[in-house]
């Protein structure tokens, strides 16, 4: 493969905002578009050489081959996409993206693979370019890496597997998306400068989401306390340093789930004989906050309302795995962190 921008590329991120921004007076230097909610994915192309970038570096080729054979039918030879991967699926009704089916798309198994390639087929959708031909279009502005995106992609057509991501400028549009679109299995909208360079790695975009998530990696399990089952599942987020740090828990699973999770759990373990010493609280006693750590491998996307000390104020969600995330980007920096009032300013304050 030689192209002008070579795997792996860490993809631009996004930090997570309340509302949708506010064009300045004048000239428009915001882009909107619509959040989606798949695997971020960049297609590298040369020839037959298709690559297909994660977040985290992997190579999703052998887990989509429809999009691999698709990158070869429906793409200039020498390209580089930044997007989404998605699954579409009819849902009471009406065609949406299907987390559920997407991630059943990450399996060991070649032939489950190429069965699912088939009854689940997936897309990509783009919202940036990198590079096209022998150019890189890295360090140009956004509104010309668009342009780059529409020549590559071209025209949407039924039955293709490549498509480009709708845009405007006007903010009122944008949040008519962020309402209208959630229907459809989006999950928000995204705003990008129009003037910025494709910055690798850096949260240089702003998302509003339709919910307060947080993505984090599964670092232990507490025992029901019947006995039997997993009670809840202990959580971690990476600080910037590189450390670990438990944020809090995720509980409220049905009986079945408690056998099914532990049982999922229970290999993970790293000292199968002994617990690791519980945070005693006023609620809680040493012995009863003990916890089995397991190795930090898999990551849950969690529902949370406030942080507070660095941790979850309250027990969190669970709403589903993450198979496309590394544990070690599941970090502070993603959080929707509210801006912190003084309680003296609160009480004080005239209105």
């Amino acid at each position: 493969m030689d192209l002008p921008v070579m795997p792996p590329v860490a993809p631009m991120l996004a930090k997570a905002v309340s509302a949708v921004p506010e064009q300045p007076d004048g000239e428009p230097s915001w882009s909107y578009e619509p959040k989606w909610d798949g695997f971020r994915a960049l297609v590298f192309r040369d020839g037959d050489e298709v690559y297909i970038g994660s977040r985290g570096g992997k190579d999703l080729a052998r887990y989509f081959p429809e999009i691999v054979d698709a990158a070869r039918a429906e793409l200039p030879d020498k390209v580089v996409l930044d997007g989404e991967i998605g699954v579409p699926s009819v849902i009471d009704g009406v065609h949406r993206l299907d987390w559920d089916s997407l991630a059943q798309r990450i399996h060991p198994a070649d032939s489950r693979v190429r069965m699912l390639a088939e009854k689940t087929p997936a897309i990509f959708i783009g919202f940036d370019a990198l590079a096209l031909g022998d150019r890189s279009v890295v360090d140009e502005p956004f509104a010309v890496r668009r342009d780059t995106l529409v020549e590559a992609v071209g025209a949407h057509k039924p039955g293709r597997r490549f498509n480009v991501s709708r845009v405007t400028a006007d903010a009122d549009t944008a949040r008519t998306w962020f309402s209208a679109f959630e229907g459809a299995g989006l999950d928000g909208v995204v705003a990008k400068r129009l003037g910025s360079p494709y910055v690798e790695g850096k949260r240089e975009m702003l998302k509003v989401k339709h919910k307060r998530t947080a993505d984090c990696v599964v670092i232990g399990y507490r025992v029901h306390k019947s006995g039997t089952g997993l009670g809840s599942m202990l959580l971690g987020l990476f600080t910037d340093s590189g450390d670990l740090h438990m944020v809090g828990g995720a509980g409220a699973f049905t009986d079945k789930k408690r056998i099914e999770l532990e049982e999922m759990f229970a290999p993970m373990r790293t000292d199968p004989d002994k617990p690791a010493p519980g945070e005693p609280t006023r609620w809680r006693s040493e012995k009863s906050g003990e916890w089995i750590p397991i190795r930090p491998e898999l990551v849950a996307e969690v529902a949370y309302d406030q942080m507070e000390n660095h941790r979850f104020r309250h027990t969190v969600k669970f709403l589903r795995w993450r198979p496309d995330r590394d544990p070690e980007s599941c970090g502070y920096d993603q959080l929707d962190v509210p801006l912190t009032y003084d309680l003296h300013d609160v009480l004080e304050g005239d209105g």
